[in-house]
């Protein structure tokens, strides 16, 4: 998520609220109140957030706030006591998010978002949070941690987000594990979605590496997963990090996944993102995108002659040879898509993934404007 920075003051517990620049609005208590100058309407507010310095008001709020600019109407925002303004979601993006926990059962070598072994219950603040969402978002992820390790809360989730926003399209990132279970599955299944995908990370054809990447042996469960989930006819897509251990075996990946998983509906080969576990195992892990090419042309080419739906994700055009540049996706989350100096007057920025904010230091050898 985006932080911002500011001075908070007058705020003892979290505020969770939706963005507005209007100064008169129905049902306020919903609203966080955003002015640049000083704010003359507070009233009936949760807080008002603004670039100018403190006003001298007994209600919460937040001044000199830092990249104020960032929001826009409809932005849901929460203020903590420690100056600092979250924003979990973004009306005008395309990549919003909801995290259930940052629990994991896996501990993934190239993890972004390293899992941590106690939390708060969330599933209430969550309802809350998706019930301030504009009613025309478009999709939304479900995301950890591992989902599924908050149980059947799962699908209280999965039920509120279909009540409050019916025509939202949902991704839920699992490993896949608790799916294996097939009456946890089959609820998945009751739900009666109409459009709900699970998207799962497979690393490797043989069970012993992928093993060792997750940092669990669960191979042989995440397999099971997959065809529960078939067996009740869920959408699956199937995601493949790429880093030093994986791209040598992609071909032989492909194969296996057309092999034993015809059924799944999107098949995504992804660029690392370098930052948490990922940045701790750089050495391990980093290789130049540009250097596997061949084996990711081999893989994506393979499952494309199969019929089978495949994309590249995070990659920048002018790394990829031009035959795959139209399997080349924008799926960087917004908050963190960045572009480098290099890439400035690039006839391909418009549709170019960008890089991850973390691949600033760390970065393909080969950036170059593509004409």
């Amino acid at each position: 998520m985006k932080r911002l920075k500011g001075d908070n003051y007058n705020i003892h517990n979290e505020i969770l609220g939706r963005i507005t620049f209007r100064k008169h609005i129905v049902g306020k208590s919903k609203y966080i109140y955003a002015c640049k100058g000083f704010p003359n309407i507070t009233a009936g507010y949760l807080a008002t957030i603004t670039e100018s310095s403190l006003a001298q008001i007994s209600s919460p709020i937040v001044c000199n706030v830092e990249e104020f600019s960032y929001l826009n109407e409809g932005d849901v925002v929460t203020i903590n006591s420690d100056n600092g303004i979250s924003v979990l979601y973004e009306k005008k993006s395309n990549h919003n998010s909801i995290m259930l926990t940052e629990l994991c059962n896996h501990r993934c070598i190239m993890c972004p978002q390293p899992p941590i072994s106690k939390e708060n219950e969330r599933t209430e603040f969550n309802l809350k949070l998706i019930s301030l969402f504009d009613k025309k978002t478009k999709s939304i992820a479900i995301t950890g941690g591992e989902p599924t390790l908050i149980g059947d809360k799962l699908f209280t989730v999965i039920r509120h987000i279909k009540k409050e926003l019916p025509n939202t399209s949902i991704s839920i990132l699992s490993n896949g594990v608790k799916f294996a279970d097939r009456d946890y599955a089959k609820k998945l299944e009751l739900c009666s979605h109409f459009d709900l995908q699970v998207d799962i990370p497979l690393f490797s054809d043989i069970d012993s590496e992928h093993n060792r990447i997750v940092g669990a042996k669960t191979f042989f469960k995440t397999i099971e997963g997959l065809y529960n989930l078939a067996l009740f006819n869920q959408n699956i897509g199937i995601r493949i990090v790429i880093h030093k251990q994986t791209y040598k075996r992609l071909p032989q990946l492909a194969e296996f996944i057309y092999r034993n998983f015809p059924f799944v509906c999107h098949v995504a080969f992804m660029q690392m993102e370098t930052t948490g576990l990922a940045a701790k195992n750089i050495e391990e892990l980093w290789i130049d995108p540009y250097d596997y090419n061949s084996e990711l042309k081999d893989a994506v080419f393979k499952l494309a002659r199969y019929g089978m739906n495949v994309s590249i994700f995070n990659a920048q055009l002018c790394v990829l040879p031009v035959e795959l540049r139209q399997y080349a996706k924008q799926s960087i989350s917004d908050w963190k898509d960045i572009f480098l100096d290099e890439c400035n007057d690039c006839s391909s920025k418009l549709v170019c993934a960008g890089f991850f904010s973390s691949s600033k230091e760390i970065h393909s050898n080969h950036i170059k404007k593509t004409t």
